[in-house]
C-alpha cells in the first residue's frame, strides 16, 4: 500500500501531473488536454491518498481497482501512474507514438496499473461491475472506482450498468463523474442536456454526493463518505472545469482534442509554475 499524502502534497502532485499532461500532448501533437486537466485533481487524490495499491506489485490481488472509462483523458492517468512509480516519467513523452506503451486510450496489457481498455465510451462501469462482483464472490475487501464523463452519460450502457449495480447493492463500487459540462461537439447542455444529473443517479438507486472536483479537501471527504455507505453503490458528482489550471484552456472546448502549440506550451508551463 502506498503512503497517503497530505492535502498540500496531493496538490503538488496534481500540479506536476498538469505539467506532464501539457508536455506529453504537445510532444505527441495529438490528444485531449481539456478532459485530462479536468480530471487531474480527482485522479491525484485517488492515487496519492485513496487507493489501496502497490506500484511495486501491480497485480496484487487485494488492490483497489480504478477504471478510467472516459479513456480519451488518459494522459492524466499516465501522469499519475508514472509519478506513483509504475513506470519511468521519461516514458510519458512517448505518448501516442508507434510501439509506445502509452497509447491514446488505455490498453490493459500495455502498462502496469491499467485495469481496463477503455475509450469506447459507456463501457467502464460494466467492467467495474465485474471487478466488484468478483470481490464479493471471493469475499475480498477491495473497492472499485470508475470515472465517467458527463458526455459519456449519453450512452445507454451507462444506465444499464447503473441499474445492475444498484439492484445488486454493490456498495464496493464508487462512480466518479467528471462533470466538466462539455463533450466533443459542444457543451453537454446543447448536445443532450443531462440535467438534473443528481436526480437521475438517485433514481437509479445510487447514493449521491456533489462536490467541487478541484477542491482536494472536498474530494477526500467524498471518498471517506463513500466508504461508509452500506447498501448502495455511490456516485460522486464532481463539478469540474475543462482545461483546469491553464487559463486559456479553461471552459474552452477548442482544447477538447487539440494539442498546444509551442507558444501555448510555454505559456501553460509558466501558469503551472515552471
Amino acid at each position: 500500500m502506498t503512503e497517503k499524502l497530505s492535502i498540500s502534497q496531493i496538490e503538488e502532485k496534481a500540479l506536476l501531473m498538469r505539467r506532464e499532461i501539457v508536455r506529453m500532448i504537445h510532444k505527441a501533437a495529438s490528444g485531449h488536454p481539456g478532459s485530462s486537466l479536468s480530471a487531474t485533481d480527482i485522479i491525484a487524490t485517488l492515487f496519492f491518498n485513496e487507493l489501496n495499491h502497490d506500484p511495486k506489485n501491480p497485480e496484487w490481488e487485494d488492490r483497489d481497482r480504478f477504471i478510467f472509462s472516459k479513456g480519451h483523458g488518459v494522459p492524466a492517468l499516465y501522469a499519475a501512474l508514472a509519478l506513483s512509480g509504475y513506470f519511468p516519467t521519461e516514458e510519458l513523452l512517448t505518448l501516442r507514438q508507434i510501439n509506445s506503451r502509452l497509447q491514446g486510450h488505455p490498453v490493459v496489457t500495455s502498462l502496469p496499473g491499467i485495469e481496463a481498455s477503455t475509450g469506447s465510451l459507456g463501457q467502464g462501469l460494466s467492467i467495474g461491475i465485474g471487478h466488484a462482483l468478483a470481490a464479493r464472490m471471493a469475499k475480498k475487501d477491495y473497492r472499485t472506482y470508475v470515472m465517467v464523463g458527463d458526455g459519456e452519460c449519453n450512452e445507454g450502457q451507462v444506465w444499464e450498468a447503473a441499474m445492475f449495480t444498484a439492484f445488486h447493492k454493490l456498495n464496493n463500487v464508487c462512480v466518479i463523474l467528471d462533470y466538466n459540462k462539455f463533450q466533443l461537439d459542444d457543451s453537454v447542455k446543447v448536445v443532450l442536456d443531462m440535467h438534473p444529473m443528481d436526480e437521475k443517479w438517485r433514481a437509479f438507486g445510487f447514493a449521491v454526493r456533489e462536490i467541487n472536483g478541484h477542491n482536494t479537501s472536498e474530494i477526500l471527504s467524498a471518498f471517506e463518505w463513500a466508504r461508509t455507505v452500506e447498501d448502495k453503490p455511490q456516485i460522486i458528482i464532481a463539478h469540474t472545469v475543462k482545461g483546469q489550471g491553464v487559463s486559456f484552456m479553461e471552459h474552452n472546448n477548442h482544447f477538447h482534442g487539440v494539442a498546444p502549440t509551442d507558444d501555448e506550451l510555454k505559456a501553460a508551463l509558466v501558469e503551472l509554475g515552471e
